[in-house]
């Protein structure tokens, strides 16, 4: 009987040192992990750049603005769906100053819509449905800018000799009827005056394009929604605006 028990405590006893040594490695497994980590985030300047960058908006916009936010987690309701280019440079936030609520976007190379095509670009399609169907949205905005990659590559490939490049290419010849254009008028000036021009030729292309699609073209044709070209020059710091349809250019400053 005394050695059984005896043999018991040891069992007990050992069973206790397994679980306390699992315990600790456990612990310092994680103190390793939190290390790394704490040493990552530290040293890594891109996620320091993120998480100040939240900090400042938490601290500087959503903490001081609470009625507003309350609104958005009950559902959105943005009056523009606006397609502007991919161009770090750009952003309709910030140019446009709009605030959290007030726009649907797509931002994509050279700020193009294709024309209706449920295959090929099913993703614009979705987008502009849901916009158009779902959010009801009012105005739909296509924003260009100087000085864009996009137009500058179809202004001078294949002509350059350069490589083809693989998807670049491939969207941006839906702009190559403009490009001819361009050309055909305006072949004598500078490269840079060109790609200003088919970049502006390429939004009027675009508002031309979103009217393939039938629920945009019946919300058009019914007084619902709006369709308007933007020009934003950031070399001079001025937006051009414009309807759909008519020369009239509003030019701030």
């Amino acid at each position: 009987m005394t050695n059984e028990l005896s043999d018991a405590t040891k069992t007990e006893d050992l069973l206790k040192i397994n679980l306390i040594t699992s315990t600790t490695e456990k612990e310092v497994q994680d103190d390793v992990v939190a290390t790394e980590t704490d040493e990552h985030l530290e040293y890594d300047p891109a996620v320091d750049k993120i998480l100040d960058g939240f900090k400042c908006f938490k601290t500087n916009y959503f903490n001081t603005h609470p009625e507003l936010f309350n609104e958005l987690a009950l559902g959105q309701n943005p009056k523009f769906l606006v397609f502007a280019c991919s161009d770090s440079r750009v952003s309709p936030s910030h140019v446009l100053h709009f605030q959290p609520g007030d726009a649907f976007l797509v931002r994509n190379i050279a700020n193009l819509v294709p024309k209706f095509d449920q295959i090929r670009y099913s993703g614009t399609g979705a987008t502009l449905e849901y916009a158009v169907e779902e959010l009801g949205v009012e105005n739909i905005l296509v924003m260009g800018h100087s000085g864009c990659g996009g137009i500058k590559r179809l202004m001078s490939y294949p002509e350059d000799g350069s490589a083809p490049l693989m998807f670049i290419d491939d969207w941006v010849e839906m702009g190559l009827p403009v490009k001819t254009k361009v050309i055909a008028e305006q072949g004598n000036t500078d490269f840079l005056e060109q790609c200003e021009s088919c970049a502006k030729g390429c939004i009027n292309m675009s508002l031309d394009n979103l009217l393939t699609y039938p629920f945009v073209q019946k919300a058009y044709s019914e007084k619902k929604l709006a369709l308007t070209g933007g020009y934003y020059d950031f070399f001079n710091g001025r937006f051009e605006l414009w309807e759909f349809g008519t020369n009239i250019i509003i030019t701030t400053p």
